[in-house]
């Protein structure tokens, strides 16, 4: 298993576009791997004949794991049948790297209790274990006739349940649904962050009334060119873009005992997908135009929705927006996104009653945005004149586009 990302620890291998006995030239696509990220794809480093798939579909893998053997037609022959010690010794503990190679993993016999004998994924013995499931009496579908997660679930369900007492039965009323490697991962670093960093926040407000006449003025005019339309959003994160400029360390990040101050200001941008959340970036967001902006996180988020973004398309984040007003959400606060020293939640924009300077009523739109902050780097005071000057910016909207 290939480490395909900065924080992936594990992966799952989605599809194998390779079965055993066929072919595989270097460079060739071997399988789809979902990584915390996205699912990428997995390209063979050497070529010669697939003789063992060792993680079938939907089953995970430590990184360093070994996922497959590729080696010449004899190789091929001798993988067919392997003896149970080596299947167990490769899917249940892959060897440190400077041990040998991945035919040394999987060639290489102990001497280990039956239990632990029988040829089964990691997933499935971690499923056996809390379902009660004596694996030496499950018989293996997979490659090899090894154990997946389907034939451990099968068997429990076979298995005559113990009556339950009302309690039992009302605590285990429901579906369980796996969690996916992105929302598992995702989930451990916000709550790293979540438990490790001081979060205070701070809620301001801004008069859009400039800012969606402004939108709809340029809209109309990049209709008319063909070009793609500006949310509120992209105003949102050039504003950003340019407010960080004035305050560098709202654009930093911890490094050890030091604060890192970033000279560029690369702004990630939260995309809801149906199992997660991606923060693909938008880098130098101070140096391009609203135009530019709109068309870039456009295409990042399709990109995201389909699982097709790269690691460089997430990394190098300095500043995180994360915005739920299309939601109708009018305001919330979000969770830092480690270790970046801050992230803006964006609410909806809505027409509300407003008492002018005049003393007269008046229905203006308004939107409403929190700044969550690490307090080890930056203090109320920060904050708030961050802000301000955010808040200065987008109720002057020309000075975005200027």
């Amino acid at each position: 298993m290939p480490r395909l990302s900065d924080t992936m620890e594990t992966g799952v291998v989605v599809t194998w576009h390779k079965q055993t006995g066929e072919m595989v030239e270097a460079g060739e696509i071997l399988a789809d791997i979902e990584t915390d990220k996205a699912v990428m794809e997995y390209e063979a480093y050497e070529s010669g004949v697939l003789g063992r798939i060792l993680v079938a579909e939907g089953e995970e893998a430590a990184i360093g794991q070994p996922i497959a053997v590729i080696g010449d037609e004899e190789d091929a022959d001798d993988a067919a049948a392997p003896d149970e010690a080596a299947e167990s010794q490769a899917s249940a503990s892959p060897p440190p790297a400077q041990s040998g190679t991945v035919d040394d993993a999987v060639q290489t016999s102990v001497v280990v209790p039956a239990m632990e004998r029988m040829p089964a994924s990691p997933l499935a013995r971690r499923d056996a274990a809390e379902l009660g499931v004596d694996l030496t009496q499950v018989v293996g579908t997979g490659p090899g006739e090894r154990i997946i997660r389907a034939d451990v679930r099968a068997a429990a369900q076979a298995t005559p349940a113990e009556p339950e007492t009302p309690v039992a039965q009302e605590q285990n009323d429901g579906e369980e649904v796996p969690l996916s490697l992105l929302r598992r991962t995702s989930g451990k670093r916000l709550a790293d962050s979540a438990r490790t960093a001081p979060h205070f926040y701070l809620t301001a407000s801004a008069d859009l009334e400039n800012l969606v006449d402004l939108r709809f003025e340029l809209n109309a005019q990049l209709t008319e060119a063909g070009r793609q339309k500006v949310s509120i959003n992209d105003l949102v994160i050039r504003a950003c873009a340019l407010t960080l400029r004035q305050h560098p360390d709202v654009n930093s990040s911890l490094s050890g005992h030091n604060l890192l101050r970033h000279h560029d200001i690369n702004i990630g941008v939260a995309v809801a997908i149906d199992d997660g959340l991606l923060v693909p970036v938008i880098r130098n967001a101070d140096h391009k135009s609203v135009g530019v902006i709109a068309e870039e996180s456009a295409a990042l988020a399709v990109r995201a929705r389909q699982r097709q973004l790269t690691t460089d398309e997430m990394a190098g984040g300095t500043f995180t927006i994360s915005n739920l007003g299309m939601y109708g959400v009018e305001q919330f606060t979000a969770i830092i996104n480690p270790p970046q020293a801050a992230i803006l939640a964006v609410g909806a924009s809505r027409r509300e009653a407003v008492v002018l300077d005049d003393g007269s009523l008046a229905a203006r739109t308004r939107m409403r945005y929190t700044l969550s902050a690490d307090h080890r780097i930056l203090n109320g005071a920060d904050g708030a004149r961050f802000l301000a000057d955010l808040t200065h910016l987008l109720e002057h909207p020309w000075l975005i586009i200027a």
